[in-house]
């Protein structure tokens, strides 16, 4: 018997999103993987997390303009820039280099 470790579900959907090759392959299949609900939770988070590393918005002028309520705000705030998984930073990061190039 091997000891080979087993990759959690988590690691599996990683892998998963990250065969992907466009952005319209990517949205098809976060529709079929998603709820309406958690796709527009997803898509408000990122929104959020944009505004906020512009930096020049207040979370209670970002509710205003988005709906997004504060809470859910403070929280893409303390993961955009103290957690230390830094996702948020990993992406908008390199977005941004390619936006420069």
């Amino acid at each position: 018997m091997t000891n080979t470790p087993q990759i959690t579900t988590r690691e599996n959907l990683a892998i998963a999103l990250t065969s992907v090759k466009t952005a319209e392959e990517m949205e098809r299949f976060l529709v079929d993987l998603c709820t309406p609900a958690e796709l527009r939770a997803l898509a408000e988070r990122w929104h959020v997390a944009q505004i906020l590393d512009s930096g020049d918005q207040s979370y209670r002028e970002i509710n205003a303009l988005t709906g997004v309520s504060t809470t859910t705000i403070g929280r893409v705030a303390r993961f955009l820039k103290d957690e230390p998984h830094q996702g948020y930073r990993a992406v908008l990061d390199r977005l941004q280099r390619s936006e420069n190039t």
